[in-house]
């Protein structure tokens, strides 16, 4: 072999290795607990749009595969954007694509992957969380988004999260996306105040449903139209004179306060704190 046709041996050696080595992530390979599947980019815009996704955002996508969800929050919404992902091919596979896109990094409009697992992951900074995992996997991360902060927001493809019924379900091309606000916990027994009235109120939660009675006297009135939305409650009662007042609030841990406006154009604030 001549020198020359030797060099060029070498040359195409070195770079036949890195080409055949590039990992290339196979639509149905395995992960650690789900097959990958890539969701499609009209499902990831509608998830993001139905989180209200705008640049004060921390988006968090668990189980991220090729990014493409942390991307398009980084990219189209301006977020900043982190995905976590157990296997450390995809890991490096999304954070090229995240270069490639030109936002990696970490910081508004920016995407970062990281190696991880995400049942061992603090992601209680996130602000929007998005998933596409299998609903046994939805299930166990529940307790944990659930004890977030109340208006976290939580995308879903394809899976529910059981009994916690979807604040909305939206279908492109026969796929869901659904999505949730993380509810305040508000169970337990209240001390209302409304002006110089001071009274109690007992409620019961089932995630963002509520339920109640208000101690009029001898009367435990029933709460009407009761929910949270977030942080934000809301509820009605009729007194004894047969007078609605419909009630709005905010909760804030051991405290609620509002206001509330009666049938008869009446309206006021009120307060309450947990006995």
């Amino acid at each position: 072999m001549t020198p020359f046709v030797r060099l060029i041996a070498v040359f195409l050696f070195a770079f036949a290795i890195p080409a055949a080595a590039q990992f290339q992530p196979q639509v149905g390979q395995s992960g650690k607990d789900v097959i990958w599947v890539p969701t499609p980019d009209d499902v990831v815009e509608r998830m993001l749009t139905m989180a209200q996704v705008t640049p004060n955002d921390s988006v968090w996508d668990l189980g991220a595969g090729d990014g493409k969800i942390a991307i398009m929050a980084a990219k189209k919404f301006g977020a900043r954007a982190t995905g976590v992902e157990y296997n450390p091919d995809m890991v490096k596979h999304a954070n090229a694509n995240a270069q490639a896109a030109g936002i990696a990094g970490v910081g508004q409009g920016k995407a970062t992957i990281r190696h991880g697992d995400i049942f061992a992951t603090d992601f209680s900074s996130a602000t929007v969380i998005t998933l596409y995992l299998l609903p046994a996997l939805n299930m166990k991360l529940r307790p944990t988004i659930l004890s977030m902060r109340p208006g976290t927001r939580v995308v879903s493809h394809s899976f529910s999260m059981e009994d916690w019924e979807a604040d909305e379900i939206s279908t492109l091309d026969g796929r869901r996306a659904y999505f949730w606000l993380v509810p305040a916990n508000v169970i337990g027994t209240w001390n209302l105040e409304l002006g110089s009235q001071k009274t109690e109120m007992a409620l019961e939660q089932k995630f963002q449903h509520v339920h109640g009675t208000l101690s009029l006297g001898s009367i435990h009135a029933g709460l009407r139209d009761a929910r949270l939305r977030g942080s934000a409650i809301f509820f009605s009662y009729v007194d004894p004179t047969g007078l609605r007042r419909d009630f709005s609030g905010r909760v804030a841990g051991n405290r609620m306060d509002g206001t509330f406006r009666d049938e008869k154009g009446g309206e006021g604030k009120w307060s309450a704190s947990k006995k």
